[in-house]
């Protein structure tokens, strides 16, 4: 059934009414100062435009939302015991909106990290929840009890192109238009068809995604936050402690080189994440709660828009000269690092997005020699390692 629909305005700013078929009343009503009619049929809304007087028995009636969305139940990062340095690397990545590359052997806590990131990123905007919920919907995939509930999307490395891009012969939108303004995690990153994967270059740079078919070409959002997990190689266990790897080296650079040039330079931060000695995990007591962390990442993600309205991974060439010039130790530091680790511009300008960000975490209007050095830390190329 088609709708109708009407805006007015008033003295005291926008008001919006619709008049929806009843089955979307509960979604819409989701709106922030949407005043919501329900209707079943076409004849109602003729009559309620008709009514006159005394008739207020044939309009309509203002939709009272039957379902509140509850708060948005993460898991939390208190059940991580250990890894402290990717915990802290995922606090930045959340609070500029990097991706991340997570690299370690199996059972490390991979997965377990990026099942608990959504919980630290900032709450959605009203805009970010309805542009999350109107791609679901198109999948029938939406649930009025999971507004403004960040999407966390991890498809399986053998899930085809159509699945994870979108496509068919009506462009339907696939697993990177579903994690939009959420996350996308892709866990065993070289073992997905390398065709596949390199299509996020553009997504990653652009926000957006086009399927182009014979009969029509479509254009879906797709500005997720990327989380990838790999194995350091075949057997998973180079620069493992308790076992050893049984790779050769031309295995382990077969195996890296599935991750192309291109894509790698596209990811703000390269992670190591190493086993935790047996003693250590039993000895370890609970990690940092999600809250404590999200607190800080709200703070810094607020420096950010007072300044350029914008999170720094979205910063131009020239907003980031603007931006993110770092003091002359901090500069020195970085060109020494260009040089020595031969960077393209695309790397040598994401890491100084990245050192903004911890500049910002850490309330610093001046990206210092500090900063400079522990971005430079998360931007440890796969090939060297």
């Amino acid at each position: 059934m088609t709708y109708a629909m009407r805006t007015s305005h008033h003295s005291d700013g926008r008001r919006r009414i619709f008049i929806l078929p009843r089955d979307s009343a509960d979604e819409a009503a989701l709106v922030a100062d949407a005043t919501i009619f329900p209707a079943d049929s076409l004849l109602q809304v003729c009559a309620h435009f008709a009514a006159r007087g005394a008739d207020t028995d044939v309009r309509l009636t203002q939709h009272r939302p039957a379902i509140k969305p509850a708060a948005p139940a993460y898991l939390d990062f208190s059940d991580v015991k250990g890894q402290l340095q990717a915990k802290r690397a995922l606090e930045v990545a959340a609070a500029g909106g990097h991706s991340v590359l997570l690299v370690g052997p199996p059972g490390t806590g991979k997965s377990m990290l990026a099942a608990r990131f959504p919980g630290i990123l900032p709450p959605m905007t009203d805009e970010e929840a309805l542009e999350s919920a109107a791609v679901q919907s198109l999948t029938s995939g939406f649930s009025a009890a999971r507004w403004k509930v960040r999407p966390y999307r991890s498809p399986h490395h053998t899930a085809s192109g159509v699945a994870l891009v979108g496509g068919g012969s009506t462009p339907r939108p696939g697993e990177i238009s579903l994690a939009h303004r959420g996350v996308l995690f892709l866990d065993e990153l070289p073992e997905f068809d390398r065709k596949v994967l390199e299509v996020l270059r553009e997504p990653l740079e652009s926000g957006q995604i086009t399927i182009s078919r014979a009969a029509r070409q479509a254009d879906f959002p797709a500005r997720f936050q990327l989380i990838a997990a790999m194995n350091p190689c075949p057997c998973g266990f180079l620069g493992a402690r308790h076992r050893e790897c049984r790779c050769t080296p031309d295995q382990v650079t077969r195996y890296q080189g599935k991750i192309s040039g291109p894509l790698l330079d596209r990811i703000d931060m390269q992670i190591q994440v190493g086993a935790i000695a047996h003693d250590d995990l039993l000895q370890q007591a609970a990690g940092e709660a999600s809250a404590d962390i999200a607190a800080r990442v709200a703070s810094s993600f607020e420096v950010q828009q007072r300044r350029q309205r914008k999170s720094n991974y979205l910063l131009s060439t020239t907003e980031i000269d603007l931006h993110c010039k770092p003091d002359a130790a901090g500069e020195d530091l970085l060109r020494t690092a260009m040089t020595r680790l031969n960077w393209s511009a695309r790397a040598y300008h994401r890491v100084l997005k990245v050192a903004r960000t911890i500049a910002d975490l850490s309330q610093v209007p001046i990206i210092g020699k500090v900063h400079i050095a522990e971005a430079i830390q998360y931007r440890r190329a796969l090939r060297e390692q």
